[in-house]
Order: structure tokens, then C-alpha cells, then sequence
């Protein structure tokens, strides 16, 4: 006979309670998103994202060698069902059995993390950037989808789309602040077109039209993607769609933010202000209503195929671990009707910048 979720529950309340604390502190943007999202996602999303900013944060305050590894630990017993003693693990554990998010998707997460501990990593081409923001960002897109009980795979790839969108806007507000840690994401290959040496750039980061226009241009393909992804919105459950709506339309504002300095986000930072964000999250309530059409006939990107095909479009069974019984539960799905930077303001982690 199948048990009640609260006899199965690997956390407690407390634990999801910090896990909430930890967002609206440390990522402004996806706590103001998340405001719309209905109670019974906007918990584990709180832990999926926690989980995010405490493994991203692992990587960027740590930075050892051992950093991914043990950051692979930590996974390896949030999925046996026997998460180390923190709210942010217990919390995740709990969340990923509850929506059956496969291991390979927080897994592609970690391999992002490890190629930004990887200081000497190249971004050649946009192709090249896809693959970063795929496992960065792509990742938290999917996850978050299977939260909101939807797993078909067309809007799998729209999540994708928006979460690889954001990551770009994250990239372009931020080189100056990347650069003077010593990484860059542009595209090197289009850094050259402009005729800029990005070894020079790293070591002295100054703004020039030539960059603005490298800017312009990753903004640009951050639009496309925008694009591809609103008719993701559709596709979710009626209450969730203000909140994704609402995220689309505040990460899409860095960019605008970014245009209005003239492409420059070396001297300074944009920022979309609270009244901004309100005013945003206003319109996305009101337009998450209309439907939107034409997001099945259109693939996946190259880069995020993976992460799509990575997750059973049907219900599945699980099975609690060993340690705290064989019991078997099913995990309930709606099937679809009809979807890092580092700093105070992430939101995406990369999510995780936003």
C-alpha cells in the first residue's frame, strides 16, 4: 500500500523554510519571480535553486580541485535518499524523488560548475557558449518544468531555451565583473571579428564601441532565444505561467538594461529596479493568459537535446533507498495540458546568474 508524501518526506519544513531564506537573500530576481509560482511549486523550487546557489557557491568560494568532486558526493547521496545533514541537501533530496528529476539533469548542472573551475576554459564559438548555458542554466529550465508536473518533451526544450536565454543576459551584464576574475564568456571567435585580443581584454578590461558591439550582438541571440521559449509558456499549468512569464520578462530586462548604456557593462552594472519588476510581473500576469502557439514544431537546440531526451515524458515509479525502507511510491505527474552569476542578484545560477 502506497504511503502518504508526508511519511516518505527525506526533509522537514524547517529545512524547506531555509531553503527559502537562502533565495530571498541571495537571488533577488528569481524571488521576485517566484511570488506568482503556486505553493505547491514554489517550495521545491526554493530547494531546487538552493541547491543551485550553495553548489555554485561551493565552486566560486571554494576553488579546489576537490571542489566538483565533492560536489559529485553530495549528489551521489542526495539520490541514494541519504542527503549529508543540511536543509539544502535534505530539501533537494526530498524534491528530486517527489518529481522524479533524473539524476543527469543536476549532473550536467555540476559539469558546467566544473568548467568554470576550469579558469582557462574557452568559449570559441556561440555553439561553444550553448553548451555552457545548457548545463548552467538549461538544467535549472528542465528541473523546473518537472516541478510544475509537466515532462513532455516539447516544452522541456522551450524551458531550455529560456533558461540558456537568461544565462546570455547574465553574460552580457557582467563581462567587466567576469573579466576582473579572470573569466570571459563571449565568443572568442567573434571577439576576433571585432578585432579585439581577448588575452589583452582579460588583462586590462576596459570598454570600447568594438566590445559593445560583440554585446550587441550576444544580446541579440539572447532575443532569439527569448522568443523560442514564449510559447513554452502555454504549455505549463494555468497557475504557473505568471511566474515563468514573469522570469522571461525580468531577465529579458538586464538586456534592455544593457542596451540602454550603450552596451557597456564593463564600467558598471545594469540593474532592472524593484519598480521595474513589479511593473513586470504585472504584465506577465496578464499576458501569461493569451495563448501562444507553435512550440512543438520547433527541435531543441543542438546543445540541450541531451538534457530533453534525459527525462521520461511518462510518470515513472520510485523506490525509497535501503536505508529508510523499501517502500514504493508512484510519482504523481500531470502529463501536460496543453510547457551562476555570482552576486546578490542571481536568480538563474548562472540560474544561476539572473
Amino acid at each position: 500500500m502506497r504511503k502518504a508524501w508526508s511519511e516518505l518526506a527525506l526533509a522537514s519544513a524547517g529545512d524547506h523554510a531555509a531553503c527559502r531564506a537562502m533565495i530571498r537573500h541571495g537571488s533577488k530576481s528569481f524571488h521576485a519571480a517566484s511570488l506568482v509560482l503556486p505553493r505547491r511549486v514554489r517550495q521545491p523550487a526554493y530547494a531546487l535553486y538552493a541547491f543551485c546557489r550553495a553548489a555554485d557557491d561551493a565552486v566560486d568560494l571554494g576553488g579546489r580541485a576537490d571542489a566538483v568532486a565533492r560536489l559529485s558526493e553530495r549528489l551521489a547521496r542526495v539520490y541514494a535518499g541519504a542527503p549529508e545533514p543540511h536543509p539544502v541537501d535534505r530539501a533537494f533530496a526530498d524534491t528530486v524523488a517527489r518529481h522524479a528529476i533524473p539524476r543527469a539533469l543536476p549532473e550536467a548542472l555540476i559539469e558546467g560548475l566544473a568548467w568554470d573551475l576550469a579558469g582557462g576554459r574557452r568559449y570559441e564559438t556561440l555553439a561553444d557558449l550553448h553548451a555552457y548555458s545548457a548545463r548552467v542554466a538549461g538544467t535549472v529550465g528542465a528541473m523546473m518544468t518537472l516541478l510544475m508536473g509537466v515532462r513532455d518533451r516539447a516544452a522541456l526544450a522551450r524551458a531550455c531555451d529560456l533558461g540558456c536565454a537568461m544565462q546570455l543576459s547574465n553574460i552580457a551584464r557582467d563581462v567587466g565583473e567576469d573579466a576582473r576574475a579572470g573569466r570571459l564568456y563571449l565568443p572568442r571567435a567573434w571577439l576576433r571579428e571585432a578585432g579585439i585580443d581577448a588575452d589583452r581584454f582579460l588583462a586590462a578590461p576596459t570598454f570600447a564601441p568594438a566590445l559593445g558591439q560583440v554585446v550587441s550582438r550576444l544580446l541579440a541571440e539572447a532575443e532569439r532565444l527569448y522568443d523560442r521559449a514564449a510559447p513554452g509558456i502555454a504549455m505549463l499549468p494555468a497557475d504557473c505561467r505568471p511566474a515563468i512569464a514573469a522570469a522571461r520578462l525580468i531577465y529579458r530586462e538586464i538586456g534592455r538594461e544593457v542596451a540602454a548604456r550603450g552596451f557597456d557593462s564593463v564600467a558598471s552594472r545594469a540593474v532592472v529596479g524593484r519598480g521595474r519588476k513589479l511593473g513586470l510581473l504585472a504584465a506577465a500576469s496578464l499576458g501569461a493568459r493569451l495563448p501562444v502557439a507553435g512550440a512543438r514544431g520547433l527541435a531543441p537546440l543542438d546543445e540541450t537535446r541531451f538534457l530533453v531526451e534525459a527525462v521520461e515524458p511518462q510518470p515513472v515509479w520510485a523506490a525509497r533507498p535501503r536505508s529508510v525502507g523499501r517502500v514504493m511510491w508512484t510519482i504523481e505527474m500531470l502529463l501536460e495540458q496543453g510547457r551562476r552569476t555570482r552576486g546578490p542578484d542571481s536568480g538563474a545560477i548562472r540560474i544561476v546568474r539572473g
